[in-house]
């Protein structure tokens, strides 16, 4: 038997204005589109925006359902508009938020993971993914993969 340690890398810090006029601009975007969930069950709205490699800036919210599992994810209604319709632009930043007080900026869930893994593995070009909170908090990744270090892709089938 064999012991071994997974060591992710992230970056966070107190305010996310910190960060560059580019990242500082797609954040306040992000926050202002929050308005825009559907949460009408959970009060749960979360919003992300993406920078595309041609600057362009799009986003996406959750959208619930009295169905839960017919649901969807901020973070997969923002990848599969941008993959259907830009299939050919890099993403390169996916900002994240969660219009809620809480003690720190959330994380994708387990779904949103695998998806913006597939997503910077078809593209080969990593995606810096950050993370904020209402406190204007944030948490950084370089890129997708650290957030599923154990993650499952096509070499696995």
């Amino acid at each position: 038997m064999k012991n071994k340690v997974i060591t992710v890398n992230y970056t966070t810090g107190e305010n996310y204005k910190e960060l560059s006029a580019e990242t500082c601009q797609l954040i306040k975007e992000t926050i202002a589109f929050a308005a825009n969930a559907y949460a009408p069950y959970s009060q749960f709205k979360v919003s992300a925006a993406l920078i595309l490699d041609d600057g362009k800036i799009l986003k996406g919210t959750n959208v619930e359902n009295a169905s839960y599992p017919v649901c969807i994810c901020a973070e997969r209604t923002l990848v599969s508009h941008s993959v259907s319709n830009y299939p050919t632009n890099i993403i390169k930043i996916i900002a994240i938020y969660v219009d809620k007080q809480l003690p720190s900026p959330v994380p994708p869930c387990g779904l949103c993971r695998q998806t913006l893994l597939e997503v910077e593995m078809r593209q080969k070009s990593a995606i810096e993914i950050i993370l904020v909170g209402k406190d204007d908090s944030y948490v950084q990744f370089s890129k997708a993969a650290d957030l599923l270090p154990l993650y499952f892709d096509g070499k696995s089938l």
